[in-house]
């Protein structure tokens, strides 16, 4: 497991928050736990460590 920074901050409802290492991955969360598991979903979702072997790709216009 990767070690990463956080950078957060509290706005009038959330946790705010984003990766030192990665400024691109920011989340939010009610609480600062859930704020580091979402910054952390994020992180595994961007990295794609929990794609399975047997998967498809489509190209899409954004």
């Amino acid at each position: 497991m990767a070690q990463m920074t956080m950078v957060y901050w509290r706005s009038e409802r959330f946790w705010l928050g984003k990766l030192l290492e990665h400024p691109e991955i920011m989340s939010q969360g009610e609480t600062l736990e859930e704020l580091e598991e979402n910054l952390k979903d994020a992180y595994l979702s961007m990295v794609m460590e929990d794609v399975p072997d047997q998967y498809q790709i489509k190209e899409i216009a954004v």
